[in-house]
């Protein structure tokens, strides 16, 4: 980290350091975009992975925290940029660097309405377009007669705009069209099976060839995140299993991390165990699910009641101690609220035992199908350095050559102690990417195996507050989900709710990545490209 500073201080006397779990920069916006070129593109830095945004209302000045990776040494740092500008809030866009930060921005600019110089799309992202304010204002006037529930349908427009600065330095406003005069525009989705949700794809045609697409999101938008500000931290947990239901367990198990993280607070081993194993569990049957209702999305509706036998059997284990088949609310601040159901040690080693016969049946119903490799072989191709510009994480980003498993390269719980394998591919396609889910539900069971017989006695949980107040500061954590890095950032004033508490979900960058992985595709394999990429939608809309 020392190292990391002394690079960065030499190019920019006005960066400012503070010390955490990881460095922080602070740098004024006119430097701002220099920075972020020079941490991406100086080989001893190499921070090609831009994680996150965070949009801050600090009352006093609007600004983003960045949250930047480097694949190659496995380093992190975060860069917070300020303006005090409340009326007409600016900083500068970085999606010449990373693709992704083309919908981050989007996102900051719907709920703060900081205008990104350079972004090429400065249109709301979640929200109708006629919606008065931005909602994570400190400030925002919350009256709904301000915004009355709206039963008529949003105009469609074809036309966004962009911010960029002319010759003499000044910010310019300049209309930029989405679509070009005379293309043929169709709606897949927000009604249509094959989105998984209601997700709405305006897509650009010729023939039957894709140009473009324009995503719609914000059809199921609940302001979890807002919601959040009001509640205390006990209550914040019960939104995860809400995001990507399928991973429900893995989603809670970050949230408890970063408060955990922020209490010094540790978390007995038992529970730790068992917290592993939940994940894994609740990994196997996304995976499970997945093949299922990918395979019926291209016709092979056979697979489906295949894979959904082993899922019931593993929705059946969860139960026993769960009380629940979707929504499960088991881990809390300190460990779990429930111990293990008396059968679960017997009901686990018998999903363990049928899993390989039934990845052979799954492998010989469709993996080796000629029908199947002629729908993915060569469809969706994502290559390696776009997985990493456009933030494609999970089964996905493994599949295109890229090894970003959490639980390998920055190990939670108990995961720095287990034997199993990151499993990538180099071909990128949607092939590629159904092989890995496939090998994953494997090694998920190779965890288990190891796990089952060696649970320990003790404590299921910690002696945690009767009232959770968090130290002021601000913490980032994240989890491996059955769909990517899934992260939790939260920053504290001292109080017992969040000043802000920030979902960053793997799901909002496969969404992302549609547009650039189906141009020049078929229609047709738009269902296989969305459904390989296994996106969650209420994972997206927040």
């Amino acid at each position: 980290m020392a190292n990391i500073q002394e690079t960065i201080a030499k190019q920019f006397a006005e960066a400012a350091f503070t010390e955490g779990d990881q460095l922080l920069v602070n740098i004024p916006d006119a430097k701002w975009h220099d920075l972020a070129r020079f941490l991406k593109e100086t080989p001893e830095l190499s921070f090609d992975y831009l994680v996150a945004i965070v949009g801050m209302d600090w009352t006093d000045e609007f600004g983003c925290i960045y949250y930047l990776t480097s694949t190659k040494y496995n380093t992190h740092i975060s860069v917070r940029v300020a303006t005090a500008d409340r009326e007409n809030p600016m900083l500068h866009s970085v999606t010449d660097l990373w693709a992704v930060a083309g919908i981050y921005e989007r996102e900051v600019y719907d709920f703060f309405g900081i205008v990104f110089i350079g972004n090429p799309d400065m249109r709301r992202l979640f929200l109708r377009n006629d919606w008065v304010g931005f909602p994570f204002r400190k400030d925002y006037d919350t009256d709904p007669e301000v915004n009355p529930v709206r039963l008529d349908h949003e105009a469609v427009e074809d036309t966004t705009v962009t911010y960029v600065e002319d010759e003499t330095g000044k910010v310019v406003k300049k209309d930029v069209t989405i679509f070009e005069p005379n293309d043929f525009v169709v709606n897949i989705g927000p009604q249509h099976p094959a989105t998984h949700g209601v997700l709405r794809l305006r897509t650009a045609v010729d023939g039957e060839t894709i140009k473009k697409i324009d995503l719609y999101l914000g059809y199921i938008h609940r302001g979890i995140e807002k919601l959040c500000e009001g509640l205390g931290y006990p209550q914040t947990l019960h939104f995860t299993d809400r995001l990507d239901y399928l991973s429900a367990m893995n989603n809670r198990h970050c949230l408890c991390l970063c408060i955990e993280k922020a209490l010094g607070l540790e978390v007995p081993r038992r529970a730790q165990v068992i917290r592993v194993m939940m994940d894994e569990l609740m990994r196997i049957s996304s995976h499970l699910l997945f093949i299922g209702t990918f395979c019926m999305d291209l016709g092979a509706t056979t697979m489906l009641f295949y894979a959904l036998r082993e899922r019931e059997t593993i929705l059946d284990i969860l139960e026993k101690t769960c009380g629940a088949r979707m929504t499960f609310n088991y881990n809390c601040i300190g460990g779990v609220i429930a111990d293990l159901d008396e059968n679960f040690v017997a009901d686990v080693k018998k999903f363990i035992e049928i899993m390989p016969k039934a990845i052979k049946e799954y492998n010989k119903i469709f993996t080796g199908n000629v029908i199947a490799h002629n729908r993915m072989d060569g469809v969706g191709v994502l290559s390696k350095e776009d997985a990493v510009s456009y933030g494609v994480t999970g089964p996905s980003g493994r599949a295109s050559g890229w090894a970003c498993d959490t639980r390998k390269t920055n190990p939670y719980g108990i995961y720095s102690e287990l034997e199993f394998d990151e499993i990538v591919r180099p071909e990128g396609d949607s092939m590629a990417r159904y092989k890995v889910r496939i090998a994953e539900i494997e090694q998920s069971v190779r965890i288990l195996e190891q796990l089952v017989d060696n649970i320990p006695d003790g404590e299921i949980c910690a002696k945690v507050p009767k009232i959770v107040k968090l130290p002021e500061g601000h913490w980032f954590q994240q989890v491996e989900t059955a769909r990517g890095a899934f992260g939790v950032f939260i920053e504290s004033k001292g109080g017992t709710s969040p000043t802000r508490m920030k979902f960053n979900s793997p799901g909002f960058c496969l969404a992302g990545a549609i547009d650039h992985l189906t141009r020049g595709a078929k229609i047709a394999d738009l269902i296989t490209i969305g459904g390989s990429l296994d996106y969650v939608v209420p994972d997206i809309d927040r």
